[in-house]
């Protein structure tokens, strides 16, 4: 008897529940660091001071770099809602810059950052992995 490998389904509809799942994920995530700027703009006490931290912002502009971060992640997870293929992307990249911003604000709040990460890495796995839309 011939045994045949089944291939794992490629069709469109696999890639556009992958797609949305990254939507969801950067649209959510992007939230979150849209609100952890606003904080920090805020100059909020959820914030800790690390005085012996290698990376040192200031926390306006660190506020700052994070609110434009999150709002670029919320206008391209509404492209990956469309299937465009420049949000696929774009979202890749954007969600490595936010992983790089997240690695860096670890010490000043350290499991925030590190659930992000996790967030953003979901979202570059599933932009990845599935195969172009006909």
């Amino acid at each position: 008897m011939v045994t045949t490998h089944n291939r794992p389904d490629t069709s469109p509809k696999g890639a556009g529940g992958l797609t949305t799942f990254a939507g969801v994920l950067l649209f959510i995530a992007g939230v979150l660091d849209l609100l952890r700027g606003i904080m920090a703009i805020a100059e909020d006490d959820v914030y800790v001071s690390t005085p012996n931290y290698l990376f040192k912002f200031d926390l306006t502009s660190w506020g700052w770099i994070q609110l434009i971060l999150g709002a670029i992640a919320i206008l391209v997870s509404t492209g990956l809602f469309a299937r465009a293929t420049w949000a696929r992307v774009v979202g890749v990249g954007i969600a490595g810059l936010l992983i790089i911003a997240n690695f860096l604000s670890i010490p000043y709040y350290p499991l925030w950052s590190i659930i992000l990460i996790a967030l953003y890495a979901f979202v570059i796995w599933a932009l990845c992995v599935v195969r172009r839309e006909p």
